[in-house]
């Protein structure tokens, strides 16, 4: 999926505004001026638009945990230079303290139906045998059921 795309939908979903979210691009020590986000959320084929690297991205879900969470003590975990969609699930997951049975009823809030074994494939660690890449279709599936969710 594109960065630009989930940070919209991640925003909208815990109806963030633009201060919040500079806020939490702040928290996530990652530097963002207004004029930036306002170029993250323009359309693609929008001359002004630029994508949001993943460092940004992985930032600025780091800062929604603080920001949702609280701060942990000890030194803040950096921000990955790349980021996978099971980083992202992980990360969004996270930041609301979900546990896997709500996981699998978010998905099946968009249709998708997905077993507790299934899931934690998703969370596993890179070099488990039983890990497993999280699709674009999953991660979409997962940011629709929070937003239908998040307007019941």
């Amino acid at each position: 999926m594109i960065n630009n795309d989930i940070l919209r939908r991640v925003s909208t979903i815990f109806n963030l505004s633009n201060e919040k979210i500079l806020s939490i691009f702040d928290l996530g020590e990652y530097e963002v001026t207004e004029l930036q986000l306002a170029n993250y959320y323009q359309a693609k084929d929008n001359a002004a638009y630029i994508q949001l690297p993943d460092v940004g991205l992985a930032s600025f879900l780091n800062g929604l945990i603080i920001e949702q969470r609280g701060k942990k003590d000890g030194p803040q975990r950096p921000a990955e230079q790349q980021i996978t969609n099971n980083a992202i699930f992980n990360k969004v997951k996270i930041a609301k303290a979900l546990k896997a049975d709500d996981v699998i009823e978010i998905l099946e809030l968009s249709g998708v139906t997905l077993g507790k074994y299934e899931l934690s494939a998703f969370f596993r660690n890179v070099n488990h045998k039983h890990y497993k890449l999280c699709s674009d279709e999953v991660l979409s599936a997962f940011l629709k059921g929070l937003k239908i969710q998040a307007q019941q």
